[in-house]
């Protein structure tokens, strides 16, 4: 098929700071013509028309009630990346236009980075680098102690596909798993990693020594955590968000870490993303904050364009769409 022939997918820009990585934009080009942002502006009337889908990659390009208005035959947003808090479902539903997602692709790699943070937190690895590198280091303290995660107790808030990927890490560290959740698990998935319902997130909380956040942000989600959940967790415990920053109260967090309420944190994920320069979390060295790199890693991304991919084509084609997300 001609490539003028191949239906047309919106897509931010190929390369640049925030653009589609190349290699990503070949992937597409096998079964869509690319249109950027900047030719759609340029030529909206033309343009408007070939649009049958938009591919949302980190988030962008923003869907609007202006764009959506402007495309006529768009029929499917395919977003790469399993959370779409940045996609309003209502909005686009009435659009009569489907959101579908990425959830298969990102589990493996996002239960990885769960437990490189947890480690990471655990053992003061952030911190130990610094010591081994810096020109004024004379000697290794021997009372510089890190925690243990080997037969810790680990409190899962969420336990979809990435969650029970984590229960499946932790199992193997002889980890004791706990896990709170909408809907309870089968029994056979449960005593397939040795995971324990907590009913209350409360119960979780208080017999924690990690408490890993794996939960979609929703209106229920928002600031989960907060000065409350913070003061029932164990004084030696560490909080781990690997979902959305907005799940934790941040201010909550800052007075707990700063007044020893917690041990640790580790967050892959803040609000905003990134933090001001001089927000207080980074003032602070019982953190560790990555740049919310949970999916970053190249087979990852690869495989989220042709989860999304599979969707969108699915959409136009009206196949069974593997992975469609509903407004609530």
């Amino acid at each position: 098929m001609a490539e003028e022939e191949l239906p047309g997918v919106l897509i931010l820009a190929i390369g640049g700071t925030h653009g589609v990585l190349e290699n990503l934009a070949s992937l597409l080009k096998k079964h869509f013509h690319l249109v950027t942002m900047k030719e759609f502006l340029e030529n909206k009337k033309e343009m408007s028309k070939k649009i049958q889908s938009i591919f949302v990659f980190e988030g962008r390009p923003t869907i609007d009630r202006e764009l959506l208005e402007s495309l006529p035959n768009l029929k499917v947003i395919g977003n790469s990346g399993v959370g779409v808090d940045h996609l309003d479902l209502k909005i686009i539903s009435n659009f009569g236009v489907k959101v579908t997602n990425t959830p298969h692709a990102v589990a493996d790699s996002t239960a990885d980075l769960g437990m490189a943070l947890m480690l990471a937190s655990a053992r003061r690895l952030v911190e130990g680098c610094h010591i081994a590198v810096s020109p004024d280091t004379k000697y290794f303290a021997v009372d510089w102690l890190g925690v243990e995660v080997t037969r810790a107790t680990l409190g899962i808030i969420g336990m979809g596909n990435i969650g029970y990927k984590v229960a499946e890490r932790a199992r193997a560290f002889n980890m004791r798993i706990l896990y709170h959740n909408r809907h309870q698990r089968r029994k056979e998935e449960e005593e397939a990693v040795g995971a324990h319902y907590c009913e209350k997130i409360e119960d979780l909380l208080q017999q924690s020594d990690f408490v890993m956040l794996v939960v979609n942000l929703t209106p229920e989600t928002h600031k989960l955590i907060g000065k409350k959940e913070l003061g029932l967790m164990k004084p030696t415990a560490t909080l781990i968000n690997i979902s959305r920053g907005g799940v934790i109260d941040q201010d909550a967090l800052v007075e707990a870490l700063q007044n020893k309420v917690i041990r640790a944190a580790a967050l892959d994920v803040t609000y905003p993303e990134p933090l001001p320069r001089d927000h207080p979390l980074l003032k602070l060295s019982n953190i560790i904050i990555t740049p919310h790199i949970g999916t970053a890693t190249v087979q990852a991304i690869h495989m989220m364009a042709e989860e999304a991919i599979a969707n969108m084509l699915a959409v136009l084609n009206g196949k069974l769409i593997p992975s469609e997300v509903f407004p609530k």
